[in-house]
């Protein structure tokens, strides 16, 4: 019994004592900064069985490399085809490319959603438009 107290109070005191000191160095030192040329894209009218594609154009204008960790979509209907991998050192610019394959007619709006370790972990970007019917 007297061990396992023991135990519990070295645990807890390691907890309290070791998580000051992430906090402190989370936010130290430089940090790269994500900014896109422009987060939404609008197709406008287009004609449904016509996969049309989008290029999304960033910077890292911040002072450390950028490194995307993953781009996804919040649909089917929108396949991110590429996104830059390497990372992104400071002034250099970098693309995401998605592409809406059109499928049902009807007005969307799907976001793209990236995550890097920028000062601002995850960002959404929105993709818009309508899919008409017919030839």
């Amino acid at each position: 019994m007297r061990y396992a107290q023991l135990v519990v109070s070295v645990a807890f005191a390691a907890s309290v004592f070791a998580a000051p000191a992430v906090a402190q160095t989370a936010g130290k030192g430089p940090l790269p900064v994500l900014k896109f040329n422009a987060e939404t894209h609008n197709f406008g009218k287009i004609r449904q069985g016509k996969p049309t594609t989008t290029e999304f154009v960033f910077a890292n204008v911040g002072e450390a490399p950028l490194i995307i960790g993953n781009v996804t979509s919040n649909c089917g209907c929108l396949i991110v085809d590429s996104y830059t991998k390497t990372p992104i050192k400071k002034g250099d610019k970098g693309t995401i490319r998605a592409t809406h394959n059109a499928a049902a007619p009807g007005t969307f709006s799907k976001n793209i959603i990236v995550q890097s370790n920028s000062n601002t972990p995850q960002k959404y970007l929105t993709v818009t438009g309508e899919v008409t019917a017919g030839r």
